[in-house]
């Protein structure tokens, strides 16, 4: 990346894994997938030292909505070049910063009432601080300038077709190389929940202006893993020197880690003959949420977690992916918006307890999250950070260009 400095990540070719880092959508619930990385990150820092960060690990880190935000903070660099948050900032950021994005309003008299006339009038939040917020943080940074490849997906209404902001094709694509804080704006541009967002970039080379007009990326992939490994694979196909010796369809040299923000259990979730009674404002506000996002969002995620695991169970090589995803979640906590301090910190809650779980994928059949192996999550991760540790290290010997930082514990 040209962002990147000489202790950045070397390119696959020099070792035996890509490694492959998403994060689905879900607004407030990104702190589930926040308290997690936290604690890979602490694993990361006791094999390789206190410095080490998310991003001196992965090829790719692929975020949705507020998994584009998460990808974002973990990848953009700050003014020593190192990111811009360390993983356990990351809880902190939405504790503090969830209530003044998602203002709660004090119960109105009639309060399904005033939920079916915003829903018709506009979006339910301006965004107004959201925007100052990502742009404070996030600066002048452009796609280009990440510490490693970023993959973050949003949708363009006015083409009617996904835009993915990917590391990879701006390269070829200078009308890509958006600021970052105008692609974290619009991945997060939830339909009925946060405005749509327009912007242009401009090629300096040719003068070609180019117009987006997007919203939230989970509206063509709320999990981005299968978009990830898109990207890699493309560039593998084109014979990229990042990827020598690499076959398009090995998915076996694939180490993946694919969190979730969690979904609600089976008794919170719709029935037919409710939803048979709906019409728009029904499938917009029923049930005190919004089932036409939810459903489009879930279906998405659930999709592509099928199709990953079963590839990787077909080429037997199961155990380089982990999908860490809980379908308990009460109604509240389910939310994307509730972010009251009592809601907040049980999300909180909600990631420390996943961590304690064991490892599940979800059955097709029954929609519900059953247990693979008697390991637990924690003990999937620490494993993960053992083999991330030990994949750097391998390219950073193997690479003329390799350079670990000086770490007292440093062993290569």
């Amino acid at each position: 990346m040209e962002g990147a400095n000489a202790a950045a990540l070397q390119p696959p070719t020099y070792g035996n894994l890509i490694t492959v880092l998403s994060i689905d959508g879900g607004g407030i619930r990104g702190i589930i997938p926040g308290t997690i990385l936290s604690f890979l990150e602490s694993q990361l820092q006791k094999l390789d030292g206190e410095d080490a960060r998310i991003a001196d690990y992965f090829d790719v880190i692929a975020g949705t909505s507020t998994g584009g935000l998460v990808t974002a903070m973990l990848a953009a660099p700050n003014e020593k070049n190192r990111p811009v948050f360390a993983a356990k900032d990351i809880k902190d950021f939405y504790l503090n910063e969830c209530p003044k994005i998602f203002p709660q309003r004090s119960c109105a008299l009639f309060p399904q009432t005033t939920k079916v006339i915003k829903a018709i009038s506009g979006p339910k939040y301006d965004g107004k601080y959201l925007h100052r917020l990502v742009k404070e943080k996030l600066g002048n940074t452009r796609l280009n300038q990440t510490l490693t490849n970023v993959v973050i997906p949003t949708f363009d209404i006015k083409r009617l077709q996904p835009t993915i902001f990917s590391s990879y094709q701006v390269k070829n694509k200078p009308c890509l190389d958006a600021l970052l804080s105008d692609i974290c704006i619009s991945t997060s541009a939830a339909p009925t929940y946060l405005p749509a967002h327009y912007f242009e970039t401009k090629d300096e080379k040719t003068g070609k202006v180019r117009e987006f007009n997007l919203i939230d990326g989970g509206v063509a992939a709320n999990n981005p893993t299968l978009v990830a490994v898109g990207e890699v694979t493309k560039e593998i196909t084109k014979g990229s020197q990042d990827f020598l010796a690499i076959k398009p369809m090995d998915y076996r040299r694939f180490l993946v880690i694919s969190l979730g923000t969690g979904a609600p259990k089976a008794e919170e979730k719709y029935h037919a003959h409710d939803a048979a009674k709906w019409g728009v404002i029904g499938w917009l506000t029923s049930n005190g949420s919004t089932p036409l996002v939810d459903v489009f969002t879930h279906a998405s995620a659930d999709m592509v977690d099928f199709h990953i695991s079963v590839v990787f169970q077909a080429l037997r090589c199961e155990s380089n992916y982990l999908r860490i995803q809980d379908d308990t979640l009460s109604k509240t906590v389910s939310s994307v918006d509730v972010a009251t301090k009592e809601n907040l910190d049980n999300l909180v809650k909600v990631g420390e307890g996943l961590l304690k779980k064991p490892v599940s994928r979800v059955n097709s059949e029954t929609g519900i999250y059953e247990s693979l192996t008697k390991e637990t999550n924690e003990e999937a991760l620490i494993r993960f950070a053992k083999l991330l540790s030990q994949e750097r290290r391998l390219r950073h010997a193997k690479s003329p260009h390799g350079k670990m930082p000086n770490h007292s514990d440093d062993r290569i």
